[in-house]
C-alpha cells in the first residue's frame, strides 16, 4: 500500500488504499462497513444504518456555509470480484493489491475496485479534510450495488436531508452524467436429460480464454469477445459433423461482466479426433482474424480429459446449444436522442450447469423501458422455442435526463472555470443508482461525476492517476459553489 501514499491528493489515496485492504465484494461488505462506521464515530460524526445496511454519515457545514443547500455524496460499498485464471485470490478474505503502473493505478491479477472505491474514498476524504469548504453534508454508502442494487432499492424516504445528490460512480473525467440506463435480469433454465456415451468416444475440455472481459454496460459497444457466444458458435457449427456430445458447458461469473472464459466438456468418436483438432485450429484462426483489433490474446485450448458425467441427449443438447448460439448479446440499438450512446443492449453473462439443470443469465439494459421490454420479449420467444423455463427479475428504472438540472449547470460551469474547457454532458449506458433514488426522493437534484477508469469489472481495471486529482479538484470546488438554500 506504500506506493499509493506517494500520490496526491491525500487523504483520498490513503483512504482508497485502506478500502483495498479490507475485502468487500458484493454480499460481503460488512467488514468494510464496520471500519467506516468506527472511523466516523472516532471523528465525532453522526452515523447510522438503515434496514438494508446503507450507511449515512452527517457532517456539519463549514463555518459561514450553514445556509447553503445540503448535499449528499453517494457511492456504493461493494466491488466486482474478477481475477485472472492464474491468480490465487479469495475476494472474501484477501486484500486487493494495488500498484502504480505508469500513469495508472491497477491491481495484481484482480479487479482493483476503483469502481466505486475511488468515489467512496473521495466522499470519506471530504469528511476527513477540514480544509474542504462545504454546506451541510451527508455521505450515503449503499449496499450491494453490483449484483442487484440492493441498497438503492431499499432506500427509504425522509432519511436523507439533502436537496442535491452527487453520485461518484461515473468513469470518465471531463464528462458529467445526467441520465443512465435501466436494466433487468433474464434467466433461461433448461431441464437436462442425459445418456451414457457411446463406445469408442474420447473426451476433451475445450476452453476459450484470453479475452479482455469488461463492463457489460460501459464496454458493450467496444465489440469485445463474449466467451459464451464464441464457444457456442463452434459447438453449433460443428457438433453434427463431428457427432459431438456435450457433457458440460460453463462460462462467465457475473451477469454484468462480459465473459472472459468459457469451458465445454465434449466427446467425439475416436475417428473424429483428428478432424476436431483441425477444426479447433481453424476456428481459433477465424476468431483471431475477426477480433484481432480488440482481443489479441484470445486462445482456444483443447485438452483430453475424463469425466464421470453422462452426455446430454441429442434433443437436449441441440436446444441448449442452439439457444446459446442464437440468443443476441451486445448492442441492439444506438440512441437517436443521445448521439454515440448505446440505447439498448444485453450481455449473455453466465452459463452454469449441474447434472440436471442449465442456467443462462443475461443482463438487459436500455435507456427506455420499451427497449428493455423488446429484448425481454425476444429472449422469451427464444426460450419458448428451446423449451426452456424463463424469468425476468430484478428490474430497475433508468435515470431520466433533466436538461434544466441546476446542479448539472453548477458542475458544468465549475468545470469550465477550473480547466478552461467545456465538459461533455452525457447519459451513460451503465446502470447508476440515481434512477432508483428518484422514487423515494423525486425532487432531489442529481448529477454523477468521477475520474477515468478503464476495464471496470475485469482484472484489467485501472484508474488514471491525474484524473483522480482533477476529479477531486472539481468535487471540492462544486461543494464550495453550492448556492444558498431558499
Amino acid at each position: 500500500m506504500s506506493q499509493l501514499a506517494t500520490l496526491k491528493p491525500q487523504p483520498l489515496w490513503d483512504i482508497f488504499a485502506k478500502i483495498c485492504s479490507i475485502p468487500h465484494p458484493s454480499k460481503h461488505e460488512e467488514a468494510l462497513a464496520a471500519h467506516i462506521i468506527e472511523w466516523s464515530k472516532g471523528k465525532g460524526l453522526h452515523v447510522e444504518r438503515d434496514q438494508v445496511g446503507n450507511i449515512l454519515i452527517r457532517k456539519p457545514a463549514t463555518p459561514g456555509y450553514e445556509n447553503r443547500k445540503p448535499v449528499v455524496l453517494q457511492a456504493h460499498l461493494d466491488m466486482v470480484p474478477q481475477k485472472n485464471n492464474d491468480t490465487e485470490h479469495d475476494f472474501t478474505k484477501d486484500p486487493i493489491r494495488p500498484y502504480i503502473n505508469g500513469e495508472w493505478v491497477t491491481a495484481e491479477g484482480t479487479t482493483l475496485g476503483a469502481d466505486n472505491g475511488i468515489g467512496m474514498a473521495s466522499a470519506i476524504a471530504v469528511l476527513a479534510d477540514e480544509s474542504v469548504e462545504h454546506g451541510p453534508l451527508e455521505v450515503l454508502l449503499t449496499m450491494t450495488e453490483e449484483t442487484g442494487m440492493d441498497g438503492a432499492f431499499g432506500l427509504q424516504p425522509n432519511w436523507l436531508q439533502a436537496d442535491i445528490l452527487i453520485n461518484t460512480d461515473s468513469e470518465e473525467e471531463g464528462e458529467i452524467y445526467m441520465g443512465c440506463a435501466g436494466g433487468v435480469d433474464f434467466t433461461a433454465t433448461f431441464d437436462l436429460t442425459r445418456e451414457a456415451l457411446p463406445q469408442g468416444y474420447k473426451t476433451f475440455t475445450m476452453t476459450l480464454k484470453g479475452l479482455k472481459g469488461g463492463h457489460s454496460g460501459g464496454d458493450i459497444h467496444l465489440g469485445l469477445g463474449n466467451a459464451n457466444k464464441l464457444l457456442a458458435r463452434f459447438l453449433a457449427g460443428h457438433a453434427e459433423e463431428l457427432n459431438l456430445k456435450l457433457l458440460e458447458f460453463t462460462g462467465g461469473t457475473l451477469r454484468n461482466a462480459i465473459p472472459r472464459e468459457g469451458h465445454a466438456t465434449i466427446a467425439v468418436p475416436a475417428d473424429k479426433v483428428a478432424e476436431l483438432t483441425v477444426l479447433r485450429t481453424r476456428y481459433e484462426g477465424i476468431l483471431k482474424n475477426e477480433l484481432a483489433a480488440v482481443e489479441p490474446n484470445l486462445v482456444l485450448v483443447l485438452e483430453e480429459t475424463s469425466s464421470a458425467l453422462k452426455a446430454l441427449t441429442d434433443d437436449c443438447q441441440q436446444r441448449l446449444v442452439f439457444f446459446l448460439n442464437s440468443a443476441p448479446s451486445g448492442v441492439i440499438r444506438m440512441s437517436d436522442v443521445v448521439k454515440g450512446v448505446v440505447e439498448t443492449s444485453l450481455n449473455e453473462g453466465v452459463v452454469k450447469m449441474t447434472e440436471d439443470k442449465a442456467e443462462v443469465i443475461f443482463l438487459v439494459r436500455s435507456l427506455i423501458d420499451t427497449g428493455k421490454n423488446y429484448v425481454v420479449n425476444m429472449l422469451t420467444s427464444l426460450s419458448k422455442l428451446a423449451k426452456a423455463q424463463f424469468r425476468a427479475e430484478g428490474g430497475y428504472p433508468g435515470w431520466q435526463p433533466d436538461a434544466d438540472s441546476p446542479v448539472m449547470h453548477i458542475v458544468s460551469d465549475t468545470y469550465q472555470k477550473l480547466f478552461g474547457k467545456t465538459p461533455n454532458i452525457m447519459v451513460i449506458h451503465a446502470g447508476l443508482e440515481c434512477g432508483l433514488f428518484k422514487k423515494p426522493y423525486p425532487l432531489m437534484d442529481m448529477v454523477s461525476i468521477g475520474p477515468t477508469i478503464r476495464g471496470a469489472h475485469s482484472p484489467d481495471e485501472r484508474v488514471h492517476i491525474e484524473s483522480v486529482g482533477q476529479y477531486w479538484t472539481l468535487l471540492t470546488a462544486i461543494l464550495k459553489a453550492i448556492p444558498v438554500k431558499n
